[in-house]
């Protein structure tokens, strides 16, 4: 059963992807943050094709930092593989959650990697 939390967080999240949508030109870069996890991908909405993606469940994240860090590196990660795939913009989607904290940290990363949104 759901939270009346993630009850909050589902309705944003379809109130952003109302008006954001991924391209082949400029894809959309979706987040999941779980307790322990990040994880983001870069997707084409008119495909339905997940482009690339990085998570702090790979291999050299293990025990690297806080949580905020990892998520910094996963942003870092991801950009690194978005522009080897020829992607250099995208449209942030944050998936309903705030701006702050991992969220935000992920995308500092993925910016200082490279990626332009």
């Amino acid at each position: 059963m759901a939270t009346q939390k993630d009850i909050r967080r589902i309705k944003i999240k379809y109130r952003i992807r109302h008006k954001i949508s991924g391209t082949a030109t400029m894809p959309r870069l979706s987040v999941f943050r779980s307790n322990k996890e990040i994880y983001a991908q870069v997707i084409d909405d008119v495909k339905g094709v997940t482009l690339t993606a990085a998570s702090s469940i790979e291999k050299g994240f293990e025990k690297s930092g806080t949580k905020s860090e990892v998520a910094a590196k996963v942003g870092k990660v991801l950009a690194e593989r978005a522009l080897s795939a020829g992607i250099n913009t995208v449209v942030f989607d944050r998936n309903g959650y705030l701006y702050h904290g991992r969220i935000k940290s992920l995308a500092d990363g993925a910016r200082e990697g490279g990626l332009k949104f």
